[in-house]
This record gives C-alpha cells, sequence and structure tokens, in this order.
C-alpha cells in the first residue's frame, strides 16, 4: 500500500489522525515548559480538496466533509484549528501546518519530506520560519540523529517534553513492524516525550503484530485507538486507520475515548477500539470496544 498523503487528504484516518494529535498538543501546552514536535514524514503541508489527487480520490467528502458542522465537543478544538488554516479556501491542513499553528514563542519543530515535490513545496511553506525547521531527508534515519532535541528554545532551553509523529506512507508489505520499531527506536532517545504512530488497517493481521510488538517491550504506558470504516474482512480497500501513543499524557485515554466516540458518530464509522496497556497499568477507565448499533 502507497499511502501518499495528498490523495488521501481530509478522509476519514486524517480526521482520526488530526483530532487525536490536537488533543496531544493540546495537552502539552498546559505547562510553560517548551516542547518539541518532530513530524518524520510530514508531506507538503496542505492539500486543495477540489482538484489534483484529492479531488480525483474524493475521500475527503467522507472525512472532513462530514465534520465541518459536527457540534461534537470532543472535535471542537480540531475543527476550528482546520477552518482557521484554510477549509473556507478547500484547503485540508496536513499534520506539519497543525503542529506549527500550535507551537508558542518557546517552542520548536522540525519536519522531515523525501518526496521531492513535497519536500520542496514544504520548504517554500516554511521558508523562514525561525520556529521549524525542514528537512528534506529519510524520515526513518532522522529518528536516531535528531532526538533527543538539540535545538533550543527562545530561552535557550533544551525542550525536554514534545511529541514525534510517524506517519509513513505504507511502501513495503513490513512497514507495521517497521513503525513500531522506528516508535521504540523514538522514545528510548526521547524517553521523556511522547511518539504518536499512525497506521493503516486493511486486514487484521498486521495491525495486532504492530500491538503485540509495542506489548513485548515492557514500555510504562501505552495508548491504542482504532476507528473502523468498514470490517477488516475485505483487504484490498482501507478498513480502518490505527493511532499508537506511547507515553501519552496522565488520563489521555478518558479524551482519546471521548475523541473516538465522536469520530465513531460524525463518520458513521461501524467500530471503535481503545485500548491502553503497560507497566504502569491503566492511566484512566478500562479499553472500550464499540460497534455500531443497529
Amino acid at each position: 500500500m502507497n499511502y501518499r498523503h495528498a490523495f488521501h487528504a481530509g478522509n476519514f484516518a486524517d480526521c482520526h489522525k488530526h483530532a487525536l494529535m490536537v488533543a496531544l498538543l493540546t495537552a502539552l501546552r498546559q505547562k510553560e515548559a517548551p516542547f518539541f514536535v518532530l513530524d518524520t514524514h510530514a508531506g507538503s503541508g496542505e492539500t486543495l480538496l477540489t482538484d489534483g489527487p484529492a479531488a480525483r480520490t474524493g475521500e475527503w467528502r467522507e472525512g472532513i466533509g462530514l465534520l465541518l458542522d459536527d457540534p461534537a465537543p470532543a472535535l471542537a478544538s480540531y475543527l476550528a484549528l482546520v477552518k482557521s488554516l484554510g477549509m473556507e479556501r478547500s484547503l485540508y491542513p496536513g499534520s506539519p501546518l497543525i503542529a506549527r499553528a500550535m507551537l508558542r514563542p518557546q517552542d520548536r519543530m522540525a519536519v522531515c519530506e523525501l518526496h521531492p515535490e513535497d519536500g520542496a513545496s514544504l520548504a517554500e511553506r516554511f521558508r523562514g520560519d525561525p520556529y521549524c525547521a525542514i528537512h528534506r531527508r529519510d524520515g526513518w534515519k532522522a529518528l536516531e540523529t535528531m532526538l533527543p532535541p538539540k535545538t533550543a528554545s527562545s530561552g535557550g532551553v533544551l525542550p525536554r517534553r514534545g511529541l514525534t509523529l510517524i506517519d509513513p506512507p505504507f511502501e513495503q508489505p513490513d512497514e507495521h513492524h517497521r513503525l513500531a520499531d522506528a516508535m521504540l527506536t523514538a522514545q528510548r532517545r526521547f524517553p521523556t516525550g511522547m511518539v504518536a504512530g499512525w497506521y493503516p488497517i486493511k486486514g487484521g493481521a498486521p495491525a495486532r503484530l504492530l500491538r503485540h510488538q509495542l506489548q513485548d517491550a515492557g514500555l510504562k504506558r501505552v495508548l491504542i485507538a482504532e476507528l473502523f470504516l468498514h470490517p477488516p474482512t475485505d483487504t484490498t480497500r482501507l478498513n480502518g486507520s490505527g493511532m499508537a501513543i506511547l507515553n501519552p499524557p496522565w488520563q489521555f485515554g478518558d479524551d482519546a475515548r471521548a475523541i473516538m466516540q465522536a469520530l465513531k458518530t460524525g463518520l458513521k464509522a461501524c467500530e471503535i477500539r481503545v485500548d491502553e496497556f503497560g507497566t504502569d497499568g491503566p492511566a484512566s477507565a478500562p479499553a472500550v470496544m464499540e460497534h455500531k448499533t443497529q
């Protein structure tokens, strides 16, 4: 599967990923201490939904197109941010623009993109931005060299908090295993930061293997949130979207459950799964698995 961002911008998986991302960054903003964001597979930054690849697939219509007027409080921050970043012009923001919009003067971010066209667009969009460093390089390899953060905040302090987002295109059949490895590398190199990894769900086996790999690592806290538009039986299509979060904020599971329930309703999804595990034990309510009622 090749999940290049432009073809799927604003679809149900983007809504899932970005709503949780906004909640994680909101949690980081609760303290004055600076934080650092690393986006390893950033894409072009934003996508026009009414032309080009996104218009050809039309996936956004069953994603952000269903949520724009959603009154659910759990989605309010995400939707307000998306609207402010260009939805009135049919521009859907990617993770780099969302993260940049949530930085404060003391925070910093770095983004990586290897695709020539997307990397060039990203570099142009952030040209001259002192808060964001653009790296046209392999995001997988960046984890070893860019973590822990080496760029000081405006106060000369190296951030000890942060979020690493790993959102690869899934071009190889073993990408779920590679994602789990990369997440563990990021956590090992920046143990006081959070790590969020997104993965597609076509069939159930790859997602289960990723979960088992994280469970076997003996981490303190892990949260996994999965959203299904369809049961994972027809493996020729994208049926669901998963987010695995290492070292989530205390009691983030409660926020995640509210977001997932709102997404399930707004996107007419058939099922959601939220699970927490780790050596610290669950930091909030037990796991939930909810199916659509007929």
